[in-house]
């Protein structure tokens, strides 16, 4: 994709085939419902981190590992769900899923200690992960009006509960820390019913999907290259994701202002800004200069004041949402893969990232100063951004999809898959 310029919507996504973006069956708005919740549960947990460090009596690092278990495990996932959705049909894998985080969500507000919260988190991530990996696959496959209105559905969806998470933990926070659990547990019960109601089962792919084929995508060099860089590029996200918090040190209803404002700038930047930038400069000058932008982002932040660092925070939302859109679909383009195993394989490593950072921030502040895991994260970004510059003829486009906003329509996202 060096040479190659990536175009936005080459179709109007709200008329597209006599359809239109709003007349939707009952069974994509009812996935499309459940999909802001999930994408909500993830900062969730953001604004109330603190709260959750005082209530349990733990550490910074405790707590953090409340990230550290629920992206370890959807890591881990990212080799089974295929597995799982190609052998029992999407509609079982998204009740699954669903089911899971009822279930883990509202033990994780019953929990009496951080060790038990931080187990219940990594079962509400693979509940996550079962029913993210599989929701677009099935809201494309049922929605009316063609892929396009299918897939700005969904990832307003995303854009909507990764804005909206934050102001839910904030508002029930600010009563109690265990209310946010408790809430998204109903959210997720009300979307387990709607879906039982409304979706029907789709038609499985013909050919299953085996655990280990994630694996063997990884041998091709343009995708492994995108999958570390996109290591890289998670542990500076997720530094701001798990961390900021303890720096920010914000009651729970101004922490989820500025994490609402983050998740808007990461939505329009990656619905609305990031195609128009990729038609302009092409792809990897866009995402290359996004990470260095980020890194300089993250440094100010670190070594800033209170308001500074609220700025750089907001800010980051905005170079987030560009490298979460270029990310997945030069991982999705640049070999032949077929793109669910593609993305399985690619998610499988960055998702480590998402681990790593929330455990290790805070463990570097301990061992150091407040700066340094801004530093660490800063640097992580620029490496990441040294091997887009350094592996740019490997991660040339190969692939014949000239859309790279479809390429999302075989069950993949930019930002939860």
């Amino acid at each position: 994709m060096s040479g190659t310029k990536s175009g936005g919507h080459a179709d109007d996504p709200f008329q597209e085939g006599g359809g239109s973006l709003l007349r939707q069956p009952k069974a994509v708005w009812a996935t499309a419902g459940a999909s802001v919740v999930a994408f909500m549960g993830i900062g969730l947990v953001d604004p109330i981190l603190p709260s959750i460090a005082r209530g349990l009596h733990a550490s910074n690092s405790q707590v953090s590992l409340l990230f550290t278990s629920y992206f370890l495990i959807t890591a881990v996932a990212m080799l089974v769900t295929g597995f799982v959705s190609s052998r029992i049909g999407g509609r079982r894998t998204l009740l699954a899923g669903l089911a899971l985080v009822v279930v883990f969500a509202a033990l994780s507000g019953m929990s009496g200690s951080v060790g038990e919260l931080v187990g219940f988190r990594a079962g509400w991530g693979l509940g996550n992960a079962l029913f993210v990996s599989t929701s677009l696959a099935v809201i494309v496959g049922a929605a009316a009006g063609g892929s396009a209105a299918a897939i700005l559905l969904y990832e307003s969806a995303l854009g909507l509960g990764m804005a909206c998470g934050p102001l839910l933990g904030a508002i029930l926070g600010d009563m109690k820390w265990r209310y946010p659990f408790f809430g998204t547990a109903a959210l997720m019960a009300i979307g387990f019913v709607a879906i039982t109601a409304f979706l029907k089962e789709q038609h499985r792919p013909a050919r299953k999907t085996s655990l280990l084929d994630p694996l063997r995508a990884l041998g091709h060099g343009g995708l492994a290259s995108a999958a570390v860089a996109a290591f890289f590029y998670n542990y500076a996200f997720f530094t701001v994701l798990a961390f900021t918090p303890f720096v920010l040190d914000m009651s729970p209803s101004r922490s989820g202002g500025v994490f609402f404002a983050w998740g808007v700038l990461l939505a329009v930047f990656s619905v609305l800004v990031a195609p128009r930038l990729q038609h302009r400069f092409g792809s990897l000058k866009v995402l290359g200069g996004s990470l260095l932008l980020l890194a300089a982002d993250l440094l100010v932040l670190g070594y800033g004041d209170h308001t500074t660092a609220v700025v750089c925070t907001v800010l980051s939302g905005a170079f987030i949402g560009l490298n979460n859109t270029v990310f997945t679909e030069l991982a999705l383009g640049v070999s032949d893969t077929p793109r669910p195993v593609a993305s399985a394989g690619y998610n499988f490593v960055r998702w480590f990232a998402a681990a790593a950072a929330p455990f290790l921030a805070p463990k570097i502040e301990e061992w150091t100063d407040l700066h340094v895991p801004f530093v660490v994260a800063a640097a992580a970004a620029a490496v990441g951004a040294g091997i887009v510059a350094v592996r740019r003829r490997a991660l040339t486009i190969e692939a014949a999809e000239p859309e790279p906003r479809h390429a999302a329509r075989d069950g993949v996202s930019a930002f939860a898959n």
